[in-house]
């Protein structure tokens, strides 16, 4: 349990630095900070009851962890600026952890 927890936030606050260095080189911090805010998106959590189950797949549960979430995602990278494909990643990303949380 302690390594889940290791590896699930270790790649949703140390992996990202990893990511916005090369893709972001003249921004890498402030595109580092957005993918961090991309975090938010487990506000969705609030609308479950209990709001936390280490046993539960937020992937398919929560509103903003589904497909069409993602999809949305996935569209937000095709703006022209790199402070969206900053919040895309991020929320790509996001989503990638917590599914290979769900696998661990």
């Amino acid at each position: 349990m302690l390594i889940k927890l290791f590896i699930h936030y270790t790649f949703h606050f140390v992996v990202p630095i990893f990511i916005a260095r090369p893709f972001f080189k003249d921004n890498w911090l402030n595109a580092y900070l957005l993918m961090l805010a991309t975090l938010l998106i487990d506000l969705d959590h609030l609308l479950a009851s209990p709001i936390f189950d280490p046993n539960r797949c937020s992937i398919g549960y929560h509103p903003l962890h589904t497909v069409y979430a993602a999809f949305f995602y996935l569209l937000l990278y095709f703006i022209p600026s790199w402070k969206w494909k900053a919040v895309a990643i991020g929320c790509l990303w996001h989503l990638s952890t917590d599914y290979i949380d769900c696998l661990l």
